[in-house]
């Protein structure tokens, strides 16, 4: 491969990732929560920046709260316990709930929604919707990390006698379960985030660290969203 031939493939890459809607929030997002760090709550052109970030993704996240909506009237997998059911449930709800007073949040930072004092109360409810929905996404994750290492130290036991890492389904339920490691870690950073946007506890969590967890939960997502090479190869 000649060296415009893997330039070309790595401008395809970057491409097939920034024409995902969500990749582009997820880069704004980064962009707001690193302003918010280096602000530290104070004014200042780090401020600015983390507002208006902030007003430009409400704009990104426009009807989103579909999404949550379709996956909560979703059937779930067979074999997933009702438990698990009913928290994956909650947090679909809530985070359609979130999304949507969030686009009234919207309408009362441009001004087309006139009562200000409303529409500050629908914002605190809209964060308390996406606190909610981080702390059910972290249950949920610890439950199917439990569901999956009980599966792969029953194959481990079949495949005693063998190599584990040869074996495809082994691999694809640790790949899954590193999946899931790394969203339970997210998903807890979002607790810490929404707490210090909700200033629940001031002290501890002030806006720098508001920043700093927000901008690794970014950085996270934009990973997350990587094409995998297969399918960038594919397109």
């Amino acid at each position: 491969m000649t060296t415009l031939d893997a330039t070309r493939a790595e401008l395809a890459f970057v491409v097939l990732y920034l024409n995902k809607a969500e990749a582009r929030d997820k880069i704004c997002r980064a962009i707001q929560y690193g302003s918010k760090f280096l602000s530290n709550g104070e004014p200042g052109t780090a401020q600015n920046v983390d507002k208006s970030t902030s007003l430009a993704r409400k704009v990104f996240r426009l009807f989103k709260f579909v999404n949550n909506l379709h996956a909560l009237i979703s059937p779930t997998p067979q074999g997933t316990p009702l438990p698990l059911v009913l928290l994956g449930k909650a947090k679909d709800a809530l985070l359609s709930t979130f999304l949507f007073l969030d686009q009234i949040v919207w309408l009362g930072k441009t001004g087309i929604y006139k009562n200000k004092e409303q529409a500050d109360l629908i914002g605190r409810i809209s964060l308390y919707c996406w606190l909610s929905s981080s702390v059910c996404t972290s249950l949920v994750e610890v439950g199917e990390l439990g569901r999956l290492s009980a599966s792969m130290k029953k194959l481990e036991k079949e495949l005693k006698n063998s190599d584990k890492y040869q074996d495809e389904l082994y691999r694809a339920k640790l790949k899954k379960s590193n999946e899931r490691s790394l969203a339970l870690i997210k998903s807890g950073m979002d607790t810490v985030v929404a707490v210090g946007l909700l200033q629940l506890a001031p002290k501890k969590v002030t806006p720098r660290v508001t920043g700093a967890f927000g901008f690794a939960s970014s950085l996270i997502s934009c990973y997350q969203l990587l094409p995998s090479p297969a399918k960038s190869k594919a397109s």
